[in-house]
């Protein structure tokens, strides 16, 4: 007599293939809502108009030159932080690895203020302080936290990382107090913001994405051998310790555009790869296309919901993915039950 087998339910009953296609339709319908919805005069009414052909010149100008500029920054931003995020929780193997909460996003804004300060204004020389200000940061917390510790003692690298940020938001606030003339520009890039942003500076960091692009295409593979153990991935030909350091710079160019167009957004990078994983699995490779269309969705549907919350007026979106974004961090410190001092 045998024993019958209990089928296990299938979690994923679409393929990755329909996913991939529902994700990319609905982060098209938020980038279409992007454009109907602001905080201003011009309401969803009047856009959908101009964008049917009617013309009305006041549309216009709203809808093409500041809700079409901010929905592409937005797209791109989301991006870079949600395939960071995915690469630090990679290459730390910690599920609590994220850009703002080991202080790389701290560490690109404070150099971007500093900058400011001592008078920089061309964009491409910030977005280079940025990065170099998110490689430091980035360096310092994972060197503190060591590599080969932070699988076992995931707080930490989070204790490490909060230390570190809010060491450079101390430096950043005396910024502010000692210079008074730049604290408004300042200010955009301690809370993180999509509104006034042109495309200019979407083309001053699009060389730094593409860049950032190739080396993650090259890193997919050797990151997938090193989920399986550094001798698998030295047995397969890699090597652990260039992996990581190739990853330390592609995180830094990703957030240090990032922040330099932006600002500092929180918890993105936490966020989209946890909502990735559970899409594709503990696959890195796929991980990292998911986190492409997912970014973008929470980083606009953020954006949207800032502007009409408070209306009239917006809220800032640094605020409203912090909001966000720390309830999912219980969740994962709850699932993961990591200690707790």
């Amino acid at each position: 007599m045998t024993v019958p087998r209990f089928a296990t339910p299938n979690v994923r009953r679409a393929t990755p293939r329909t996913l991939m296609l529902l994700l990319l339709t609905a982060l098209m319908a938020v980038s279409l809502v992007s454009l109907l919805i602001g905080a201003g005069s011009i309401g969803p009414g009047r856009a959908l108009a101009l964008l049917s052909g009617v013309q009305d010149s006041e549309a216009q100008f709203i809808v093409w030159e500041l809700r079409a500029p901010r929905t592409l920054i937005g797209i791109v931003v989301g991006m870079a932080l949600g395939v960071a995020g995915a690469l630090l929780q990679a290459v730390a193997r910690n599920p609590l690895a994220e850009p703002g909460l080991l202080g790389v996003s701290a560490g690109a804004a404070f150099a971007v203020a500093l900058a400011l300060v001592l008078g920089a204004s061309a964009a491409t020389l910030r977005i280079s302080v940025a990065q170099l200000g998110a490689l430091v940061g980035c360096v310092c917390v994972l060197s503190v936290a060591r590599f080969r510790g932070v699988g076992n003692d995931p707080i930490r690298l989070v204790l490490a990382g909060a230390a570190f940020s809010g060491l450079l938001a101390s430096l950043t606030s005396l910024i502010l107090l000692y210079d008074q003339r730049a604290a408004d520009e300042i200010r955009f890039w301690v809370i993180g913001s999509l509104a006034g942003r042109r495309l200019d500076d979407l083309l001053a960091v699009l060389p730094s994405m593409l860049v950032a692009s190739v080396m993650v295409a090259l890193l997919a593979r050797p990151l997938a051998a090193l989920a399986l153990g550094e001798r698998v991935a030295s047995g397969l030909g890699h090597h652990p310790n260039l992996i990581r350091w190739l990853v330390i710079a592609c995180v830094a160019l990703l957030v240090g555009a990032a922040t330099a167009i932006a600002g500092p957004i929180a918890f993105v990078g936490l966020v989209v790869p946890f909502v990735a994983r559970a899409f594709a699995g503990p696959d890195i490779r796929r991980t990292l296309w998911f986190c492409l269309p997912i970014g973008p969705l929470i980083v606009l549907a953020a954006d949207i919901i800032s502007r009409v919350v408070v209306a009239p007026s917006e809220l800032p979106l640094g605020v409203l993915t912090a909001l966000c974004g720390a309830p999912v961090l219980i969740a994962v410190v709850r699932a993961r039950r990591l200690p707790m001092l």
